[in-house]
């Protein structure tokens, strides 16, 4: 496997300060980490991001968290492992994924919910990370990145 260039970050790495800035204040929004971990995987699953899926459930693993948890984010309604807020977290995730699916983009019950678990701070910082893992997503699918490969070549 081989990427189709190299990572456009690497080219502008301008673009890299800015994704890990992002990042970086995502982190001080008051949501948990494991919760913005699942949210980082949920919405690689959904957009076919190897390259995401590879690094996100090593950090997690890194961070505690279990193997079930992971295993079953992408079938999170159904499983017994995940609270109410990062349910809410979960459906935001998959509707801001999702945006152009529905005529009403996120819908206000999920808009809702989340809010009914988070401050607004904590909306913003979940809005933030979802839109930054869905910018890494697009770069690394579209790019053809090789998960595993792309940061090797960083250092």
């Amino acid at each position: 496997m081989h990427a189709r260039m190299s990572h456009p970050v690497f080219i502008f790495p301008e673009a890299l300060q800015a994704l890990h800035a992002l990042s970086a204040a995502t982190g001080k929004g008051g949501v948990p980490s494991r919760t913005l971990a699942l949210v980082h995987l949920r919405a690689s699953q959904i957009n076919g991001c190897s390259v995401c899926l590879d690094m996100h459930q090593k950090l997690a693993r890194q961070e505690g968290e279990t193997d079930e948890r992971l295993i079953t984010v992408a079938a999170w309604r159904d499983a017994p492992y995940f609270d109410d807020a990062e349910r809410a977290a979960l459906a935001l995730t998959e509707a801001l994924t999702r945006i152009a699916d529905r005529a009403e983009g996120v819908p206000d019950a999920v808009w809702n919910e989340a809010a009914r678990h988070y401050d607004e701070q904590g909306l913003a910082a979940l809005t933030l990370a979802i839109a930054t893992i869905n910018v890494w997503n697009r770069l690394n699918v579209a790019t053809r990145q090789v998960a595993g490969a792309v940061w090797s070549k960083a250092s």
